[in-house]
C-alpha cells in the first residue's frame, strides 16, 4: 500500500528542496510466462517522439490519474484508500487505451469488447461507462503494489508525476496487445534483461525511472518471486535527489526501497 504520509511530503527529505505539486499517475507491469522458457515477458510500449514527456522512450502502459477515476473508486466503495483505488483504475484504464488489453477486471471474455472499450475511452467515455457496458467489474486484488515513483524539485513543473506501478500477471496466456499510434508508435514483449539490453545497444532509450524499475525486476524469474519480493518491501515514495560528488552530479534514490542500483551519472541518465 502506499504511505498516507507521501501525500503530506512539502519538502524533500534529503536536499531539503521545496517539492513541485505532482500530477497523480499509475502504471502496470504486465507480466506473461515466456513461451521459449526462462525470464517473463514484460510488455513495453514506445513513445512517440513527440511527447511532451518521455517522447521516444520505451514505458511500461499507464498515465495520469483523471477525475472520473477517483468518482469510479468512490462509487465502488473499494477496502482501499480513495487515491490507491483510483490510481488501481487509471492503470487498468490506460493499459486498455495504451494496448487494448483488459486486465485487471472480471468478465473480460470477448476480444471484440476489448476493441470497443478502446474506442470508447478513446471518444471520452468513463471507464465506469465502459465496465457497466460490458459487465466487467475491477478486481484491485489482481493488481500487486510495486512502486511509486516522484522526481526532484528540478524537474518542470509541468511534468512532474506521482507514480504507482502495479505488477499484473497474464498467466502462460498470449495476451494480443496493440499499439494505439496515438501516443505510443509500437509495442513488445521482452524479459527485463532484454529490454535492458537493447537499451545499452542504443535500440531503444529508457527513462531513470524505468531503467531501474527494469534492474530489479531482473532479479526474478516469476511473477510470484517479483510479488513476494514486492511484499517484502512495502510501497512508500521513491524522491529522486542529486548528489554533487567531485566526480560529477548524480541521480539517486534512497536504499531500502528493494532496488538493486541506486544512482546514476547525471550525464548519462535519461529523465521524462
Amino acid at each position: 500500500m502506499s504511505d498516507d504520509m507521501d501525500t503530506e511530503l512539502r519538502n524533500h527529505p534529503i536536499s531539503g528542496e521545496p517539492l513541485p505539486v505532482a500530477t497523480p499517475a499509475a502504471t502496470m507491469v504486465i507480466f506473461r510466462e515466456n513461451p521459449d522458457g526462462g525470464a517473463p515477458l514484460l510488455l513495453m510500449v514506445e513513445r512517440i517522439k513527440a511527447m511532451a514527456f518521455a517522447g521516444g522512450a520505451a514505458v511500461f502502459p499507464g498515465g495520469k490519474v483523471d477525475p472520473a477515476d477517483f468518482d469510479y473508486a468512490e462509487m465502488l466503495h473499494a477496502p482501499l484508500p480513495l487515491d490507491e483505488a483510483a490510481a488501481r483504475l487509471a492503470a487498468i484504464r490506460e493499459t486498455i487505451e495504451e494496448a487494448g488489453l483488459a486486465l485487471g477486471l472480471s468478465g473480460v471474455s470477448d476480444a471484440a469488447n476489448c476493441i470497443q472499450a478502446r474506442e470508447a475511452l478513446h471518444s471520452g467515455e468513463s471507464l465506469q461507462a465502459v465496465c457497466n457496458r460490458f459487465g466487467w467489474e475491477p478486481e484491485f486484488e489482481q493488481l500487486v503494489p510495486w512502486s511509486r515513483w516522484r522526481p526532484p524539485a528540478f524537474e518542470r513543473a509541468s511534468r512532474v508525476f506521482d507514480t504507482r506501478f502495479y505488477l499484473v500477471n497474464a498467466g502462460n496466456t498470449t495476451p494480443l496487445a496493440t499499439v494505439d499510434q496515438t501516443e505510443n508508435r509500437m509495442l513488445f514483449w521482452a524479459t527485463a534483461g532484454d529490454v535492458l539490453e537493447k537499451a545499452g545497444r542504443g535500440e531503444v532509450k529508457i527513462i531513470f525511472p524505468t531503467r531501474r524499475n527494469l534492474e530489479r525486476l531482473a532479479m526474478f524469474g516469476d511473477f510470484d518471486a517479483a510479488a513476494a519480493h514486492a511484499a517484502e518491501h512495502p510501497v512508500s515514495t521513491v524522491l529522486t535527489y542529486v548528489d554533487k560528488r567531485e566526480d560529477g552530479s548524480w541521480l539517486c534514490i534512497p536504499d531500502g526501497h528493494g532496488y538493486p542500483v541506486i544512482e546514476e551519472s547525471l550525464d548519462s541518465a535519461m529523465r521524462g
